[in-house]
């Protein structure tokens, strides 16, 4: 990715109802206002924001008891697999700008079908302190953005959200690092539809660099597309405050380096989530600020690149 330059896709997704909290809606200004637009530009890259998604709730599904805000997070999950499905096709990166991580359910769904159609296997890389592989039967709270990764698996169609016909993503080509938080029953589900997950005790005793190797090997050898979902609550809280799921002993500063340097380097991602940045609960605009910080390394800049701030 360093040296090829890259048109990337802007898409704000402002959606906050996934996780039973207000907040994570401001995430895509505060992004902005962190400059994510410019540092992109700065690279090299051509960068088309293409603004903030705003649908109107999916009134033509019913409630669901144990569903929370299941219209709201349907309209953003059918809207995030439009766009992001019609900007990969348009050879822009999609680049979604969060928002509570309930919106990969269309952003990778909008991938799946991308990578369906270019004859491609489609990996995920799930940068998280949680494994979001819930269902409305699973899931302890009912939020959805514990349900993601279950439901762009097939794995949690309780309701039409998505065509049931759409192309999913393989259990096994999701690859889970960070993990430091996963319900029972959800840890039963994870081993029996064998995602592959590095939790912290794995990052420590393996090393984050033959981790990453791994994964990026297996998806070159597969030819495959990668899709990278970052959540702000893959790193450590006292690195990274703002964010409303904090989970102790997570991802080092220079750790979430590496990983973005290596799929740099990889050439293999295709589209990426920034997800469940909450600039109400952060520290003058630090959370932000990092994650821009690591996209810049995502898309090529150097230790070499970047002066030495004064004290």
């Amino acid at each position: 990715m360093a040296k090829a330059k890259k048109t990337i896709a802007l898409i704000g997704a402002p959606i906050e109802e996934g996780s039973g909290r207000r907040g994570a809606a401001m995430g895509p200004a505060a992004l902005r206002i962190a400059g994510i637009d410019t540092t992109l530009a700065e690279l090299g890259h051509t960068v088309v924001d293409e603004g903030d998604l705003r649908p109107l709730p999916a009134r033509d599904l019913a409630n669901h008891p144990r569903a929370n805000n299941l219209q709201m997070v349907a309209a953003f999950a059918r809207a995030l697999d439009a766009s992001v499905h019609e900007a990969a096709r348009a050879g822009r990166l999609p680049l979604i700008l969060g928002g509570d991580h309930a919106l990969s359910m269309g952003s990778v769904s909008g991938m799946a079908r991308y990578a369906a159609e270019i004859g491609k296997p489609l990996f995920v890389l799930w940068l998280d302190a949680h494994a979001d592989f819930n269902s409305p039967e699973t899931s302890p709270s009912g939020n959805m953005h514990g349900m993601p990764v279950a439901f762009f698996c097939g794995e949690a169609e309780f309701a039409p959200i998505l065509p049931a016909d759409r192309p999913m993503v393989d259990p096994k080509n999701v690859f889970q690092v960070g993990i430091r938080s996963v319900d029972e029953r959800e840890r039963v589900e994870i081993a029996e539809h064998g995602v592959n997950v590095y939790d912290m005790r794995a990052v420590d005793e393996t090393g984050m660099a033959r981790i990453m190797h791994e994964i990026i090997d297996t998806v070159r050898h597969a030819d495959g597309l990668l899709h990278v979902s970052f959540d702000v609550d893959f790193l450590d809280p006292d690195i990274a405050p703002g964010v409303g799921t904090t989970v102790p002993g997570g991802g080092t500063f220079r750790e979430a380096h590496l990983i973005m340097e290596m799929l740099c380097d990889s050439g293999l991602v295709a589209s990426l989530d920034l997800v469940e940045l909450n600039p109400f609960l952060d520290d003058r605009g630090k959370s932000a600020r990092i994650l821009v910080e690591l996209t810049a390394s995502l898309f090529g800049r150097r230790i070499l690149d970047r002066p030495t701030r004064s004290a």
